[in-house]
């Protein structure tokens, strides 16, 4: 008898849906990778778990991390599945954003200062 503090799971198992595999074809994913699905490519030959991948991509740019929790996937099968997406033109991925780097304080006010004295 299952405990009734378990939580159901699907009846696929993970390396069914990555078809046998443990790593992707890119090292290159991070949990913060962006990507986006290409809305040109076709849906045709894909599995039920990348069309999924599909669908949610198209509303915009996910984080890895966020596909997996989306999807209910562990993030090794969901960056499996990202890896084949991207290798087959269906998705494309970027690094996030980085935060710009903000100058030195004194060089603002060093600008500050030559503004004025102009005015």
């Amino acid at each position: 008898m299952t405990p009734p503090h378990r939580r159901e799971r699907g009846l696929v198992r993970p390396y069914v849906v990555t078809d046998g595999r443990a790593h992707p074809t890119r090292n290159t994913l991070d949990l913060v990778t962006l990507v986006s699905a290409m809305n040109d490519r076709p849906l045709a030959g894909l599995s039920p778990e990348k069309r999924r991948v599909m669908e949610l991509c198209r509303g915009g740019a996910l984080s890895v991390a966020e596909v997996a929790g989306r999807l209910a996937l562990a993030i090794s099968v969901t960056k499996v599945l990202l890896s084949d997406l991207i290798d087959s033109g269906h998705i494309i991925a970027r690094a996030p954003l980085t935060r710009a780097v903000l100058p030195d304080a004194q060089l603002l006010q060093e600008v500050l200062d030559g503004l004025r004295s102009r005015l």
